[in-house]
């Protein structure tokens, strides 16, 4: 039988100077940042480019579902990282794994900005991009739970929520990033010039994330929990030590799943909105691609306050209220946000997501402090990322795929909306029984 983790509260044992949590909490936001920021690149660049390059075929259609599933094996990856850096984040520490993550991620980007394309190495191309993606993936898995917890666990007492949201915030930092270099390539390459090598460029910035590797690595101190839970292991006898995994599967098997469940709609909207729609628009709906790139960077740029804000609120009111309320936000707005997306109109385009950015941020803003609640610190970076890249391969993973699908195979967006109301439905069953097993600092 699942049970949650006997209550433990998750203060600072012996509380750094505010210098050094400043210290820290930007390091986990930036490390957020240029993470997602990488993987974002990715996402943009299978919508537009990859399709022709690296998967030519008679159907523009084909060549965009090959895209997509490229995209997506990125993220059946991210469980392997999540799992693999769990384990050891939770024997060794937070902070080696958060290092390795970019290290990997920095070298697996900018090796798709120097790949070669189907044109020039045939089969060989496809299959080394998806190979890189699948490095993507397993980094950005290990990164988000080590970012996540170097954040939370230096938080000061009763300010978990808003701690946690800086690394939140690297997903609408990554996403601005990403579309304003892309947007920057294209302004200043001509359109056979961005297809030919000006969709390289965002690539190739990866670079910059093996400097932000090296700086935690020398400048950040382990977390305060990790090290406290680190000594109390070190006093049982060694055959008493279990793999966290093990514990995991074990003992709190349920939660992951409803971890997982209560977080797929919101990775899968995220990823429909800034993927599927780029596709969709400039596709189908014969939008121009910088104007919806630009849509998409103002957008973000309000996650920048709503994340933050929402947070905060958590940690005054709770984190399952906050978190529901994003949830049937979700849900109601599902059918609007495509009607309005239909129309063709830059101007109903934006405000359709931006409602949908508001209520995905509503939901964001707490769950990294939520779902580091749902575990205690020796097991804390495995279970947190298990169920957070369950959510990634079950909802956003596969969400711009079936969404082509749907598209194709119904004629009409409103089976997309369907598809987001179902992943809600889910989502609010299964915030409904967590709620009862998240513990209250």
């Amino acid at each position: 039988m699942d049970t949650a983790p006997s209550a433990q509260p998750l203060t600072t044992p012996a509380a750094p100077v505010d210098r050094h949590r400043r210290r820290v909490a930007t390091a986990a936001a930036l490390a957020s940042a240029v993470e997602w920021y990488d993987y974002f690149v990715f996402g943009i660049a299978a919508a537009l480019v990859f399709g022709g390059l690296y998967f030519p075929s008679g159907s523009p259609t084909a060549g965009v579902l090959a895209s997509f599933a490229t995209f997506a094996v990125g993220f059946l990856a991210r469980p392997i990282g999540g799992v693999v850096a769990g384990h050891f984040g939770d024997k060794r520490g937070r902070k080696p794994m958060l290092v390795l993550a970019l290290t990997l991620m920095g070298l697996a980007t900018t090796g798709i900005g120097l790949l070669p394309t189907y044109d020039t190495i045939g089969v060989a191309a496809p299959i080394l991009l998806v190979a890189l993606r699948v490095v993507q993936g397993v980094a950005v898995g290990a990164q988000w739970g080590g970012a996540m917890l170097l954040a939370t666990e230096y938080a000061p007492e009763g300010r978990r929520g808003v701690y946690g949201s800086v690394v939140q915030l690297g997903v609408p930092i990554g996403v601005i990033t990403a579309n304003t270099v892309f947007l920057l390539a294209g302004a200043f390459t001509s359109d056979s010039a961005f297809a030919a090598w000006g969709w390289r460029l965002p690539f190739l910035v990866g670079l910059l994330v093996l400097v932000l590797a090296w700086y935690i690595h020398t400048r950040v101190e382990e977390t305060p929990e990790f090290r406290a839970a680190e000594e109390a292991l070190a006093r049982k006898e060694a055959a008493e030590r279990g793999s966290p995994l093990r514990e995991i599967l074990r003992g709190h098997l349920g939660t992951v799943l409803l971890a997982g469940g209560s977080f797929a709609v919101n990775t899968a909207t995220f990823y429909i909105l800034i993927t599927g729609v780029l596709e969709y628009t400039t596709r189908a709906l014969h939008m121009e691609r910088g104007a919806v790139l630009t849509v998409s960077l103002c957008v973000s740029l309000t996650q920048l306050v709503l994340i933050p804000a929402s947070a905060a609120l958590s940690d005054r009111i709770g984190r399952i209220r906050i978190y529901a309320l994003g949830a049937v936000g979700i849900a109601l707005w599902a059918v609007p946000l495509f009607l309005l997306i239909d129309t063709g109109s830059l101007l109903w385009l934006a405000v359709g997501t931006f409602v949908a950015s508001c209520f995905l941020s509503i939901m964001y803003g707490p769950q990294a402090a939520l779902f580091a609640e749902l575990f205690t610190p020796e097991m804390r970076y495995t279970g947190a990322s298990l169920g957070y890249q369950i959510a990634a391969v079950f909802g956003g993973g596969l969400a711009p795929f079936v969404m082509v699908l749907l598209l194709e195979a119904t004629g009409t967006s409103m089976a997309v909306s369907g598809y987001i109301v179902v992943l809600a439905v889910i989502a609010l069953l299964s915030i409904k029984v967590l709620a009862g097993r998240a513990r209250t600092p």
